[in-house]
């Protein structure tokens, strides 16, 4: 089996893993009682925000929120931040975001969608020509999770901040999180990121919050989490996702240049005339969107999984919308023939080239029978 669907989920890491297993085992007390075992585990909860927040960016001037997964990072950003006026965001936003703003819309918040490049990143230029005194929140993604094009978040939030200072600034971090070397800076209010993206465990993810940015909580209860996200700690699966997150960047530089390398010959192998290219070499090396033009992308897929070769359509979490064409590529300026014939790649640094030059065969073979039965 080549597994090809890395933006989707990753495969745990097994070192990480078996670093973390003591937190289910031995040390599984809630940090929150106050015996000598709970009280510890709060007090690596602390040493462990530090640890994450010093990846991308200063403790002195961000903190940690830690949740169930990036969603609900992105909901809680998105519910707290966008309360009053208008909101802006952009139509290649992950369905966490796309979402939550339609909802924020049916609660009376007026939002504005920011125009796609070609590419699926955002035009700048229109997304400051939608912003004005009533803007409560913008939220560009940074990495778009369909096509890879990668947003420059920072350089966007410090010209939203000189059009509106009182403007909050989010970004839906999850692609690029620990595969793209970026560190925030003080233009940033909210980050959000997920642990199963880059080999931890499913069921953790985290909001990076400016300090000092003072936000209602999401979720009411016991007053875990700074007091903005109630429950107790999944111990375990926030270890798990910090030895993750330091494994990656300790590599990221070198992770990045295999995933280039494997990008760049997915790419050289694939059939040229079989095949549409959505994302360009400025993407993310990760991901690698396309279109097997005239076909359906979701027959492709189950033809390819047949023959040990998993890959994905877009993103996972949309196949529940039971929408047949990427609202994203469409916004991107395809037709419906090239949104339904969509299929992303996405790339992880335990993948082979080997793997690579039999995946691009497999899908050229596929794609080719498919055309030649519909001749």
């Amino acid at each position: 089996m080549i597994y090809l669907d890395n933006a989707a989920t990753t495969k745990p890491d097994g070192e990480c893993l078996k670093t973390a297993e003591k937190y289910l085992l031995s040390e599984f007390y809630n940090p929150s009682a106050l015996y000598k075992g709970g009280y510890g585990l709060q007090c690596e909860l602390r040493e462990t925000r530090k640890n994450i927040i010093s990846l991308i960016a200063d403790f002195e001037n961000f903190e940690l929120v830690f949740t169930s997964c990036g969603t609900e990072a992105d909901n809680q950003a998105l519910f707290c931040g966008g309360k009053r006026g208008n909101v802006v965001t952009t139509e290649g936003e992950h369905s966490a975001v796309f979402s939550a703003v339609s909802e924020l819309k049916q609660r009376g918040i007026e939002v504005r969608f920011a125009k796609l490049n070609s590419d699926g990143s955002v035009n700048i230029e229109n997304l400051l020509s939608l912003i004005d005194g009533k803007t409560s929140l913008v939220s560009v993604i940074h990495v778009n999770n369909e096509t890879g094009a990668i947003n420059p978040v920072n350089e966007i939030a410090q010209k939203v901040k000189t059009k509106n200072k009182f403007t909050l600034f989010h970004s839906d971090g999850v692609q690029a999180f620990g595969k793209i070397p970026f560190r925030l800076t003080k233009d940033i209010d909210l980050y959000s990121v997920s642990a199963h993206k880059i080999g931890g465990v499913k069921g953790v993810g985290a909001l990076f919050k400016r300090k000092n940015l003072v936000i209602k909580p999401f979720i009411f209860g016991g007053g875990q989490e700074l007091g903005l996200r109630s429950g107790t700690e999944n111990i375990f699966g926030i270890k798990n996702f910090e030895f993750a997150a330091v494994k990656k960047y300790k590599n990221i530089k070198a992770y990045y240049e295999k995933a280039l390398k494997l990008n760049a010959l997915f790419r050289e192998k694939l059939d040229k005339t079989l095949f549409t290219e959505i994302s360009n070499i400025n993407c993310s090396p990760y991901i690698l969107c396309v279109s097997a033009e005239g076909l359906r992308g979701e027959t492709i897929l189950h033809d390819c999984d047949d023959s040990g070769l998993i890959i994905g359509t877009g993103s996972a979490c949309s196949s529940n919308e039971k929408k047949r064409y990427s609202r994203v590529v469409q916004a991107c300026g395809y037709n419906e023939i090239v949104a339904d014939g969509i299929l992303r790649i996405s790339f992880s640094c335990e993948n082979t080239e080997n793997e690579i030059i039999e995946a691009a065969d497999i899908l050229n073979k596929k794609v080719a029978l498919r055309k030649e039965k519909m001749a």
